[in-house]
């Protein structure tokens, strides 16, 4: 992949990144629901992002409501991008169901997500396994946010699609954790 693509695709990623962590996730009761793991909502959000746009491919993932202590959450939202289209739309999958399918509104190209990740849970124990622990026992942190997307976050490596595991604090900077969404390794962390 030349340089000029790497830019485009690393600039348009960070976009969508940063777009989707500004998005608002609609209020939820999470009373009697059970917490699923990442791939859970995967085959429908698939099967609706494919009759809005049979080229469509998944290009970001990340949950929509609160985790638990194992990488599930009640909601996950999954982001697709057609180049037929030139769009991108946005499922948000609940127990089975989808609760939101809106187009993004703004213009991007994303890389899809490479195939073979691993679930949100594997990629939780990574963390726990690794950085992560000593944080959240250290600082009563908990873990906030988990991501997946392609080329945003290793710049050296653009192609690599990346689990995000984003641990909070009271009263200190977050922990950023990234991990490889093919094995597990931990590839990077930093505190801000």
């Amino acid at each position: 992949m030349n340089d000029t693509i790497r830019r485009r695709h690393g600039g348009a990623a960070s976009l969508a990144l940063l777009l989707l962590l500004a998005w608002p996730a609609a209020p939820a009761s999470s009373e009697g629901r059970v917490p699923v793991h990442a791939r859970a909502g995967l085959d429908l959000s698939r099967a609706a992002a494919t009759i809005w746009a049979p080229d469509a491919y998944l290009v970001y993932l990340e949950n929509d409501e609160p985790l638990d202590s194992h990488g599930a959450a009640i909601r996950w939202g999954y982001l697709y991008y057609s180049p037929t289209l030139r769009k991108a739309r946005v499922y948000s999958v609940r127990d089975g169901k989808i609760l939101v399918a809106e187009d993004l509104g703004m213009k991007f190209e994303a890389p899809p997500i490479a195939d073979g990740w691993i679930d949100s849970e594997a990629a939780y124990k990574a963390a726990d396994e690794g950085p992560a622990r000593e944080f959240v026992f250290a600082h009563d942190a908990r873990l906030h946010t988990m991501l997946l997307l392609r080329g945003a976050i290793q710049e050296n490596q653009p192609d690599r699609t990346t689990w995000m595991l984003v641990y909070t604090a009271p009263n200190f900077p977050s922990l950023f954790v990234v991990i490889d969404a093919a094995d597990g390794t931990v590839l990077r962390t930093w505190r801000g």
